[in-house]
């Protein structure tokens, strides 16, 4: 394949992956995650309060929130609380990654309390949800361990890792996990969910320009099953140092 990029990157390669655990010194679980030049942290806290309707029931809860800092872009960008609420991207974005890690969590598993995930874009270069999504999971797994380790729960109630990716059609080639540039010239773009067993989660895809084929679809799809089962073996390693 040609290469996308001055650093020679092919078009199914994604771009340098991180995760920095632990950067939150209060939080139950942390982690500063990587795509490139996309940076977020994510963290996990939790909490004794339940939302109503879920009171007496047994279960727990995964919740998220999503934001953007003001200068994760390259021009400042006002805070939504002085804008008077968040936008309705931000509101998908953040209701996405709930849905996300709440599929791979098992809700009876660690009892009547909330996890509130709070994943903030410090840095933003495209795929500031997938990036989001990849590192919450993480952060996540921290929080269970930390409840673990104090006896609250006996195991970690996570079914499988959870991660995501963005793929496009760039020039006519499918790409994967596309920066802000690919992606602002994507003729077609993609958000894929998928867990580590590769069952999918969610699929979020647009033509920007022209239709795309059921053809083009299904390449986007198998660069994001590559792309994700590379994602999970390194939350993988993040995470052996607390007992994955």
């Amino acid at each position: 394949m040609a290469s996308r990029s001055p650093a020679g990157r092919s078009p199914a390669t994604l771009r340098p992956i991180s995760f920095d655990l632990g950067v939150s010194k209060h939080a139950e679980g942390s982690c500063l995650v990587k795509f490139g030049d996309t940076h977020v942290l994510c963290t996990a806290s939790i909490d004794e309060q339940m939302p109503g309707w879920l009171k007496n029931s047994g279960k727990g809860w995964v919740t998220a929130e999503y934001g953007m800092l003001p200068r994760s872009t390259n021009t400042r960008t006002a805070r939504e609380a002085a804008k008077g609420g968040q936008s309705g991207r931000t509101h998908e974005i953040q209701r996405l990654i709930g849905r996300a890690l709440r599929a791979v969590t098992d809700m009876r598993g660690f009892g009547e309390v909330q996890v509130r995930l709070d994943c903030d874009v410090i840095q933003a270069d495209g795929g500031t949800r997938t990036a989001s999504i990849t590192g919450a999971y993480v952060a996540l797994y921290q929080a269970f361990a930390t409840m673990k380790k104090v006896g609250a729960i006996s195991k970690i109630p996570l079914r499988e890792p959870v991660a995501a990716v963005s793929c496009g059609l760039v020039n006519g080639t499918p790409m994967l996990d596309l920066d802000y540039n690919e992606d602002s010239n994507a003729q077609a773009d993609a958000n894929f969910v998928l867990t580590g067993s590769g069952k999918l989660v969610e699929i979020q895809g647009t033509a920007e320009h022209h239709p795309f084929t059921e053809e083009e679809f299904l390449a986007l799809m198998a660069l994001a099953k590559s792309g994700i089962a590379e994602l999970v073996v390194k939350q993988r390693e993040a995470l052996a140092g607390i007992g994955l």
